[in-house]
């Protein structure tokens, strides 16, 4: 149902802003949202933001990545400066229909995935 694209390599320090579009039809979004999971750790929510484009931030990540979105083509997206070694990780969008939108709703909230786009910090 989404596809991310934009992921690559940055050097630490640097920006990166990378998306995630929908590759069918069907499903609102009340909800949109990013996640990342690194080898060894728990998949961690970074972001969120809702219809009306509120948005809210993990502590891990709050001042250095923005999430928005475009609602005319439908394009959630996910900006991140000054990054380090520590974001390494695969990046995922997820989506739901229903409330609450926040960072601390796990992941069983989320029916709707990507597969995931890498990033990789290099210092």
């Amino acid at each position: 149902h989404l596809e991310e694209s934009g992921g690559g390599s940055v050097e630490a320090g640097g920006s990166l802003k990378f998306s995630c579009a929908p590759t069918g039809y069907g499903y609102g979004s009340f909800c949109k949202s990013w996640f990342r999971h690194s080898p060894g750790k728990a998949r961690e929510a970074l972001a969120t933001i809702d219809s009306v484009g509120t948005t809210k931030y993990a502590d891990s990540v709050k001042g250095r990545f923005t999430i928005s979105k475009d609602n005319t083509r439908n394009i959630l997206y996910l900006e991140m400066k000054n990054v380090k070694a520590e974001d390494t990780a695969k990046y995922y969008c997820a989506v739901t229909d229903f409330p609450p939108c926040d960072p601390v709703e796990p992941e069983h909230h989320y029916p709707y995935w990507g597969r995931g786009t890498q990033v990789t910090v290099s210092s």
